[in-house]
Order: structure tokens, then sequence, then C-alpha cells
């Protein structure tokens, strides 16, 4: 079932200027980064209210740490997904499947949280995300 929306994603090559617009001068809390593989920071999680965020990645982190292709991010072209919480994203992935919805399997990402892919008719990647005791997105500042 969908609770909510869960995040927006953007990919961005300024990654300094964008996290100083969000988190300076819109004032919008830092809940959590994430590092790669490398030590680099990558990943800024920033807090929207009622469990929900704006996520950036730097461009170049994210397909290092993942993969991908390195493409010129014009104006437009920085959307990259949007993410609905789900509870209960087991069962939830069988109904997409039984009403003839192909799903990626569930996996576990970098955040703790657990994960699944799905497509629109327009091929624009959702994400599926079941927060889980461990996710970053639900710890309480130290």
């Amino acid at each position: 079932m969908i609770r909510q929306l869960a995040h927006l994603c953007f990919h961005t090559d300024r990654t300094v200027q964008m996290v100083a617009f969000y988190h300076e001068l819109l004032g919008l809390p830092i809940k959590f980064t994430l590092t790669g593989d490398d030590g680099q920071t990558f990943g800024y999680y920033f807090e929207c209210g009622q469990s929900t965020f704006i996520e950036i990645f730097d461009q170049a982190g994210a397909i290092k740490q993942w993969g991908g292709q390195l493409n010129p991010l014009a104006a437009g072209s920085r959307y990259q997904h949007f993410c609905l919480e789900v509870v209960g994203l087991q069962d939830y992935r069988a109904s997409l499947e039984a009403r003839g919805i192909s799903v990626s399997p569930i996996t576990v990402g970098m955040d703790g949280s657990r994960q699944a892919w799905i497509s629109d008719p327009d091929d624009n990647a959702i994400e599926l995300m079941e927060y889980t005791p461990v996710s970053l997105q639900l710890r309480r500042p130290a």
C-alpha cells in the first residue's frame, strides 16, 4: 500500500551550489549524506517534513558508486526519479506483478531501506521504498 510521496531525486554537476541552495538559502535540514566506497560524499537528503525528502546526488559520484553513463546535464535533464513510501513492500510488489506490472527484485539500499523499481508508461523511473528499523530516513538526530 502506498503511504505517501517519499522523495524526489535530482542529479547535479554543481553539488556545492545545490547544497547551499537547499540547505543554506531554503533552510532545509540535511537529514543524512551518502558516502561512496572511495570515501567521498556524493548524496544529500534534505528534510521537507513528514518523512519526505529532496535527494541530491553528484552525478559523477553516483556513477562511480553504482555505474552508468556520465551525460552532460542540461536544464530539465537533472530529474532522476520519484519515490513512493510503501508499507508491506513484498505484498505490494506481488499485487503489482499480478496486474501485469514489471517490478524489480527487492533490494536494500545504502540508506538501509528496502526498495523495488517500476516505470510508468512514459518510462519514468519510480522507486518503491519501505523503511526499516535501520533506515537513515527515520534516525533521530544525535
